[in-house]
């Protein structure tokens, strides 16, 4: 972990926060650019009625778009929940190069719980994983989210 994993793990946990407050599972990811550019997102699978409307592969996305290329080496994602198969597929097939995440998903994760995708040895990229940055924080906005609709 560097000091910038923090700064950036603490946008994608306000992004999450926003998330919340429009009634979607609450997380935020941050795609950064190797010049600093950054494209934020939070889920917004209900708003747009999409179930792929994940943060993780609305922020790649932007991200894609804005540089006109769908080539992401050099570009770091900071996601608050462990990425899902779909976008752990994703953070492959766009050649992201390292992913920083906050909260573990043993129920779903990709990114070493549940399976590790972005680092399966059979496909032609590999990613660097960094787990547990504002791992606490994170989990209590998901903790929270989910009591409230139980």
């Amino acid at each position: 972990m560097i000091e910038s994993d923090l700064h950036w793990m603490e946008r994608a946990v306000e992004l999450a926060r926003e998330a919340a407050a429009h009634e979607e599972v609450p997380v935020g990811a941050v795609v950064v650019a190797p010049d600093g550019t950054a494209f934020e997102e939070r889920n917004r699978t209900r708003e747009l009625a999409d179930p792929t409307a994940h943060a993780e592969m609305l922020a790649i996305r932007r991200a894609a778009a804005h540089q006109g290329d769908w080539r992401l080496e050099a570009h770091t994602l900071f996601v608050t929940l462990e990425p899902c198969a779909m976008c752990a597929g994703a953070i492959v097939l766009s050649r992201v190069d390292r992913v920083v995440f906050a909260a573990h998903d043993p129920k779903a994760g990709m990114c070493g719980s549940l399976g590790n995708l972005v680092q399966d040895g059979r496909l032609n990229h590999s990613v660097q994983l960094v787990a547990g940055v504002r791992a606490e924080e994170a989990s209590a906005l998901l903790r929270s989210f989910f009591a409230e609709r139980r």
